[in-house]
């Protein structure tokens, strides 16, 4: 058994493990970053189309050109890689990993960022009753058979879902030559960007259903069809809206969930609204020096803010190896009007960073908004938006001369206004 030290150890190199390792890196702290896969990058090197980047580099880059650039500087850093190493589970602050090369691995570090991302939901989390037939993939899956693998996995398309993901893969299906049937939503909103609904299926034609789910499957050895149905505000059938569509490939993009197995096993505090770790200002569970970034803490809409809350994990980190930690109890972050979830739960008065961002999701469309972080009736900030979704995450920067307002007292409390 091979025994390794580090000052910090960073689980999952996708574009929060690469940005969370140059960060702490630039800071001086030894890292050694930990991929289960044979590569860098995570989910980045699939994801072919462009879009990413617009916030961090003002350029539209496709996912691996995001990823190279972050991969470029890592060559020539002072970051120790293992790549094809299973992270087991995190005891007591210690990390027990495997790999074919190195064997059974325990790695000591100071402290730990968890990086690992978020999975798909499956068709047993959305209940389609029916068989069991090849054909019913999650969009995830069928962007990898495309892009990387170079299989068509079918020839006619449902999807079900409109996540930012199964939205791409319609148009990626229909430049492949897959005819796209529709994508069919069970909410009356869109789950996705909205400039994916124009460029991915108003700009090809393909129908977008709302209020409409899938029921049924079925086939034996092969898809054949599934049965759709629409749906009433409360998301129950309408009866005598019932139809059957012929197709022989099931997309599922029905929703992500932060990758927290590991996080559990460290004994770390899962958030019921964010289905990630409960976390403070410096991206710190609450186990004290284990961090969380980027998608496994909370599934963000754009790479640019995975990769912000990396840096603000690696930032916290080095703060805590030099003996930076908050002495104060935390105060409560509370979700106010129409915020559905949001990022960092918990505030530290005496927290010493030069800047702070708070990300959020609401409940419902509104228009002509407000996003006001508020400790009972001091507002410490406050961001005007010409319209918020569900699908589209919202970030509110603090500034010092902001975090200055805030009082060792009551709760703040996040929320829209008209």
């Amino acid at each position: 058994m091979r025994v390794l030290k580090t000052d910090i150890a960073i689980i999952g190199a996708g574009p929060a493990g690469l940005a969370a390792a140059l960060e702490a890196s630039r800071l001086g702290k030894s890292v050694t970053l930990i991929e289960r896969s044979d590569d860098l990058g995570g989910i980045l090197q699939q994801c072919i189309h462009d879009g990413f980047g617009l916030i961090r580099f003002k350029k539209q880059l496709s996912g691996p050109q995001y990823a190279e650039r972050f991969i470029e500087e890592l060559k020539v850093s002072d970051v120790s890689l293992l790549l094809d190493t299973t992270v087991l589970s995190i005891e007591d602050k210690v990390i027990f990993a495997v790999s074919p090369k190195e064997g059974v691995l325990t790695i000591h570090p100071g402290a730990i960022v968890l990086a690992m991302g978020c999975r798909e939901r499956t068709r047993s989390q959305v209940e389609i009753y029916g068989t069991r037939p090849s054909g019913v993939m999650t969009a995830g899956t069928v962007q990898r058979y495309i892009n990387l693998e170079g299989y068509l996995p079918g020839r006619r398309a449902v999807i079900l879902g409109s996540g930012d993901i199964g939205l791409i893969m319609a148009r990626r299906m229909h430049l492949e030559g897959i005819e796209v049937l529709g994508v069919y939503e069970v909410m009356p909103e869109v789950g996705g960007l909205a400039r994916n609904v124009y460029q991915c299926l108003i700009d090809y034609d393909i129908p977008l259903h709302l209020s409409t789910t899938v029921t049924e499957i079925f086939g034996r050895e092969r898809l054949e069809g599934v049965r759709v149905v629409k749906v009433d505000e409360d998301r129950r059938p309408i009866e005598g809206t019932e139809g059957i569509v012929a197709c022989d490939l099931l997309v599922l993009s029905v929703g992500l969930i932060p990758e927290n197995e590991l996080s559990r096993k460290a004994g770390v505090c899962i958030s019921p609204v964010t289905k990630g770790p409960v976390l403070d200002e410096s991206m710190m569970t609450t186990v004290p020096g284990i961090f969380a970034a980027g998608n496994v803490a909370i599934v963000f809409d754009l790479v640019d803010y995975v990769s912000d809350s990396a840096e603000a994990a690696a930032r916290g980190a080095v703060r805590y190896l030099d003996g930076q930690a908050p002495a104060t109890a935390p105060l409560d972050v509370i979700a106010g009007n129409n915020v559905a979830s949001f990022l960092p739960s918990r505030y530290h008065v005496d927290y010493v960073g030069e800047e702070l961002s708070f990300f959020l999701r609401v409940k419902k469309m509104q228009s002509n908004a407000r996003v006001v972080l508020k400790q009972g009736d001091t507002i410490i900030k406050s961001k005007k938006q010409q319209v918020v979704r569900p699908a589209e995450m919202v970030a509110l920067k603090l500034t010092q001369k902001d975090l200055a307002l805030i009082e060792a007292s009551s709760p703040l409390v996040l929320h829209i206004e008209a």
